[in-house]
């Protein structure tokens, strides 16, 4: 196994959740932030009709973001442009009714995970702050035997990222969607069909300073993904059908651009970490590793 390989593997399979993490609640600011948000919500409100064209996207946005966050998972197709190869598709369950999580099948090739399973695909979990990738068991080393390979939040985001990252649904599409409440332009782009389904298109920027606690993910020294996520503001494109539902939600960032289809929501099953004898814990060469590169 080359571990000269493992950073990749660990921002390759990480970049889904970035963008959503990086917009996601703004638990930040100040309570005198809050007042003056406050303030000049009211003298808007006064000011503009309530009728006017961005009222009324944000009232839009507002629902789909309270019946997102209500039904606490959804089964995602997801694809991954970093902008440095072949983008990376992961279907599967993402989950933000107790805490964040995802069970997903990746592509091993795009992932360059090919040396660790014969398998085209690699499921991957993220549960309880930790990524879970099923393996074919190695020969020797720490995944001797072993069918999963564990690599902790913190190897990709940090201490201070992974903390943030912690309970919350952190890194959730709910998250992403609340996120744009400090959207500082939103439009409506009018009816268009995605997936076979009729939506409203919608698009919202967001600006740095609006990224909330979550962007110690990203600034953090510590972080394997600081030099990955670039700066400057956040497109976000949300495509909304029946029932104030998501359709699709587009996001780029920087140099990246992550695309989910959501296919079903709700009802989906529980996502549990793999039983700790079957599972090899890698955290501490992707650090080093991670730090070598640097």
């Amino acid at each position: 196994m080359k571990l000269r390989y493992t950073a990749a593997w660990v921002g390759l399979t990480a970049a889904a959740m970035i963008t959503a993490t990086a917009c996601g609640s703004g638990d930040t600011k100040t309570a005198t932030d809050t007042a003056t948000e406050s303030a000049t919500e009211t003298a808007d409100k006064a000011t503009d009709k309530a009728g006017s064209p961005a009222n009324m996207v944000m009232a839009a946005l507002s629902r789909a973001t309270d019946r997102t966050e209500e039904l606490g998972s959804a089964e995602v197709r997801t694809t991954t442009d970093l902008g440095t190869g072949e983008p990376i598709s992961m279907d599967g369950t993402y989950s933000w009714g107790d805490g964040y999580a995802l069970d997903v099948e990746m592509d091993a090739e795009a992932a360059q995970m090919q040396e660790l399973t014969d398998s085209p695909t690699v499921r991957t979990l993220f549960v309880d702050g930790a990524y879970y990738y099923d393996i074919d068991p190695q020969p020797a080393g720490p995944l001797e035997g072993k069918e999963w390979m564990k690599i902790d939040g913190s190897a990709v985001f940090g201490e201070s990222g992974a903390a943030a990252m912690a309970g919350g649904g952190g890194g959730s599409p709910a998250a992403s969607m609340k996120g744009l409440e400090y959207a500082s332009d939103v439009e409506d782009l009018g009816k268009e069909t995605v997936n076979g389904k009729p939506t409203t298109h919608y698009r919202a920027v967001l600006d740095q300073e609006d990224m909330g606690k979550f962007k110690e993910a990203f600034s953090g020294a510590d972080s394997l993904l600081n030099s990955a996520t670039g700066g400057g503001s956040i497109t976000m494109d949300i495509w909304v059908g029946d029932e104030d539902l998501p359709v699709r939600l587009k996001q780029e960032f920087g140099a990246m651009k992550v695309t989910m289809d959501f296919d079903k929501w709700g009802a989906t099953q529980d996502i549990v970490a793999p039983p700790a004898d079957q599972t090899g814990d890698l955290t501490e060469e992707v650090m080093e590793a991670g730090t070598q590169q640097g």
